[in-house]
């Protein structure tokens, strides 16, 4: 199972009626990562706290539960790998943060697109930090910079708890996704944070993702 980092510890959001327990692990293995969210979701209890991990990924392509193999172009050497959340193909590499939700909805009283909308506008405050302007799309889940996606989400609920998250391109390699048509979508050009001027890394950038995604949690929006 997943464990937090030697300098990671647990810690809730002031005021937060239902604690958040963040993890840090560094770099994690796809599928051992799958797998542990499934397990972690199968056996918690009413009782059991809601979990963030931060991590990063080796190179691999994930496809959703009903997502289509045309969209996979030319992946290469990098493995692909048929997952049950949802939405369509994505790439994780080195350099993108990504944040898996760990959240039970029903205790939250949180549907799954009011969820969707905050970690969205998680990332969008993330960036209006550094006076960049970000949007969502109707009907195409993500954050948009310039008409260029930046965030992928893709989630699964089960048993009224979610797992998976979101993805977001800090600094690594954009050459795979071209490899795919990202999220289903032909010719959508990919973006990230040191295209933006924005040189911090993944580690550094998830803290303060971290304490949008508390406050939003609680507050809603």
């Amino acid at each position: 199972m997943i464990q937090p980092a030697t300098d990671t510890l647990p810690r809730a959001a002031a005021g937060d009626a239902f604690p958040v327990r963040v993890r840090r692990p560094g770099t994690v293995d796809y599928l051992r990562c799958w797998q542990d969210m499934q397990q972690f979701t199968e056996t918690r209890t009413p009782a059991t706290p809601d979990e963030i991990w931060f991590l990063e990924h080796p190179p691999v392509f994930t496809l959703g539960r009903n997502g289509k193999d045309e969209h996979l172009l030319e992946t290469g050497d990098i493995p692909v790998i048929r997952v049950d959340r949802g939405g369509q193909v994505t790439y994780h590499g080195p350099g993108q943060l990504v944040v898996y939700t760990l959240l039970d909805l029903r205790r939250r009283q949180l549907g799954v697109q009011s969820l969707v909308n905050r970690l969205e506008q998680a990332v969008i405050d993330l960036l209006a930090e550094h006076a960049i302007t970000a949007e969502r799309r109707s009907g195409a889940p993500g954050v948009y910079v310039d008409g260029s996606k930046i965030a992928a989400l893709g989630l699964r609920v089960r048993k009224g708890c979610c797992f998976h998250g979101l993805s977001l391109n800090v600094n690594m390699d954009l050459a795979p996704f071209a490899r795919i048509n990202p999220c289903g979508y032909r010719g959508l050009q990919v973006t990230q944070l040191a295209a933006l001027g924005i040189d911090t890394g993944p580690a550094q950038i998830s803290h303060r993702l971290q304490a949008h995604l508390e406050t939003l949690l609680q507050d809603g929006i």
